[in-house]
């Protein structure tokens, strides 16, 4: 297959890129700065709308990745405002170059986020449950609106709805400094339910839905386990050896990170992968005690 990949450099675009090479395919990573390998990377400014129509006519699959972090630093007003023209510009340009393609991709993968749910408490998400409220929730709406657009008979789109991503760095990389300090501990009351989902099954997903052709718009990532903070941070010390029983006061989260806390600590969000269970995909790590034990053991 030929695939075509913005984001390569981010925590799931990386390991996204090695799994997809040693799975066979052949990758073209689009970057802003000048190729240093030609036959792998193409030069793109989502900024500036640019990329050739060319990059992407005969691909297999664009898998659309692009996004500055949401966890580095507060949310100031300079920082939401990166935040949403890190993915909107990028996503506009892909589908503007979609459009344009003599011989259109027939799958556009575009990254999306649980966030797009707001603090639903314990209510039962699925693809199908409305967008939430909050910034995050409108920044995900707009996001997965702008990659609708490639939408047409010869191209499918599916949006990734992220949950937390656990594997070798990002979130789970810095929660551990503090878990073996004996600092860990749930945040707030502890009973907000946070989505997540291993990197191995980031991955396993995207090879379904490469193959199958059925599958098409909003998708959850999530595992199957629902887990509160409490219970995160209680598997997590678990692992370590390491009691998790002293909390973090909210007020303590929200001075720490402002806006940010509330969107994504403090908030719940119950999602379930309801598409993903009812195509038969199968999850190779299904529970956090599996996945603690897989990345940590």
């Amino acid at each position: 297959m030929r695939i075509v990949i913005s984001g390569a450099s981010g925590f799931v675009g990386g390991a996204l890129v090695a799994h997809l090479r040693q799975m066979g395919a052949h990758v073209t990573t689009l970057v802003r700065r000048e190729p240093a390998e030609p036959e792998t990377e193409t030069r793109w400014d989502p900024a500036a709308g640019e990329l050739q129509p060319g990059v992407l006519s005969g691909a297999d699959a664009v898998i659309n990745l692009n996004g500055r972090s949401i966890s580095q630093g507060r949310w100031t007003a300079q920082v939401k405002n990166e935040l949403r023209s890190s993915r909107l510009d990028a996503t506009r340009t892909i589908v503007e170059a979609i459009g344009g393609a003599t011989a259109r991709p027939p799958l556009l993968i575009n990254a999306s986020a649980t966030g797009f749910y707001g603090d639903r408490g314990d209510e039962d998400l699925t693809e199908t449950s409305g967008p939430g409220s909050g910034f995050l929730a409108d920044l995900s709406h707009a996001w997965e609106s702008a990659a609708l657009e490639a939408r047409s008979d010869s191209t499918r789109v599916v949006l990734l709805r992220l949950g937390m991503v656990l594997g070798n760095g990002a979130a789970l990389k810095k929660m551990l400094p503090p878990f073996k300090l004996g600092l860990g501990g749930p945040m707030g009351n502890g009973c907000q339910f946070w989505p997540w989902i291993a990197m191995d099954d980031v991955l396993g997903a995207i090879d379904h839905f490469l193959g199958h052709d059925d599958i098409e718009g909003p998708v959850n990532l999530v595992a199957p386990e629902a887990v509160t903070s409490k219970g995160f941070a209680r598997a997590l010390g678990k692992q370590l050896g390491i009691p998790a029983i002293l909390p973090a006061p909210a007020f303590a989260v929200r001075l720490a990170l402002g806006e940010m806390a509330d969107a994504l600590l403090l908030s719940s969000t119950r999602a379930t992968p309801k598409v993903l269970e009812e195509t038969n995909y199968r999850f190779r790590m299904p529970t956090l005690a599996e996945t603690f034990s897989s990345i940590l053991g």
